[in-house]
């Protein structure tokens, strides 16, 4: 009687541990694509808003979202999406200086067994009225301005970096005034590569920024989101006008790993990565923590913890955990300057388990 109590029981932990690995969230939109037809140009900035579905069984979190362009503005649902509800994308573009037909992406990253997809607008932009040829031309090539420089674009996209790899992008430019402009570049990180070419540009030159991305270099895994600035004729100015957004994220790339390398790969074990701290008194301060099990071969590292919450602070006892071993992760959550109320919060950790590399966790407690 006893043995089969405790075979009953020992099935019973593995049929949750199934189950909780086999929960997962699923992005699922009901169209892909939209075309916003022709619409003028001096029209004002026209939006489309991409529903979708949660059909997976795990809450869905958006973690990021990227535009093909500096034309093109996303915005999306910022808040688990629990599974049978809705959410939204919203992609805005502004056809001011860009006349002619159009094809732009948005790229939404999420923690859905489909990490990643893509959505495209589409139209055709009339040109303003007593507008010169040469005129709209030079507005379409370069909407940005930075004083008298001209750009395409003040954004450089990288996607996924695999660690290791050296990636570069350019931005095309075009000196707009009438006098000599030279062009630097300061606040560079250490693992960015940014220089014009050429540097000084005549009136009406055109030429390129040239950014490279030095993933050996990067000291931290996962979303980079960096800026440099513009500096024209020795002339600093840190401020949000002369700024160019660096994004993109570190991965590792493993699908180059040999049989031997997998069977021998570490393996994240987690109960659930859904974390209940029930009612808290508003003002105080609660701690919980996180157990965290490598049951592989080789030493599982904690590579990167994601957290964007102020009022929440999270530290493991160790970043590098043995074949066999558990380790900790300790949250703590400070409700001094929350609103009373319902409160879901996210944060993910990064490791080098091939099929757990990224593992979103959802906090949900209620100020009282």
């Amino acid at each position: 009687m006893t043995r089969k109590l405790v075979f009953l029981a020992t099935l019973f932990v593995f049929s949750v541990v199934a189950h909780v690995s086999a929960q997962k969230a699923t992005i699922t939109f009901a169209n892909k694509t939209h075309n916003f037809g022709q619409f003028a140009e001096d029209g004002g900035s026209v939006s489309h808003v991409f529903e979708f579905t949660n059909t997976g069984s795990a809450p869905l979190i958006i973690q990021r979202v990227n535009a093909s362009c500096g034309c093109t503005t996303p915005q999306w649902t910022q808040t688990p999406v629990e599974p049978g509800k809705k959410g939204t994308v919203t992609a805005t573009y502004n056809p001011l200086g860009r006349p002619g037909a159009f094809s732009k992406e948005v790229y939404v990253y999420t923690n859905a067994s489909n990490e990643m997809e893509r959505l495209t607008i589409s139209g055709n932009v009339t040109p303003r009225a007593n507008s010169s040829t040469s005129t709209q031309s030079s507005a379409s090539n370069y909407p940005i301005q930075i004083g008298n420089l001209g750009l395409n674009n003040k954004i450089a996209q990288f996607g996924n970096v695999s660690k290791g790899s050296v990636q570069s992008r350019a931005i095309a430019v075009k000196n707009n005034g009438t006098s000599t402009l030279k062009v630097s570049f300061t606040n560079i990180p250490s693992y960015l590569t940014v220089s014009a070419s050429p540097e000084s540009l005549q009136p009406n030159q055109e030429g390129v920024i040239n950014i490279g991305i030095d993933s050996k270099k990067a000291t931290e895994w996962g979303p980079v989101n960096d800026a440099v600035f513009v500096v024209l004729n020795g002339n600093k100015q840190l401020n949000d006008n002369f700024k160019i957004n660096i994004i993109g994220n570190i991965t590792e790339d493993f699908s180059k790993l040999s049989s031997s390398d997998r069977r021998q790969a570490p393996i994240m074990e987690i109960k659930s990565n859904n974390l209940n701290f029930g009612r808290i008194k508003k003002g105080s301060k609660v701690r919980g923590k996180i157990a965290i099990k490598n049951v592989g071969t080789n030493p599982l590292e904690i590579r990167r913890i994601v957290n964007n919450n102020s009022d929440i602070s999270i530290h493991p006892n160790r970043t590098t955990i043995r074949g066999g071993k558990t380790e900790n992760i300790h949250l703590d959550i400070d409700s001094k300057y929350l609103p009373k109320g319902d409160y879901k919060k996210t944060f993910t950790v990064q490791t080098n388990d091939p099929n757990k590399s990224l593992v979103v966790y959802i906090v949900d407690f209620s100020v009282i």
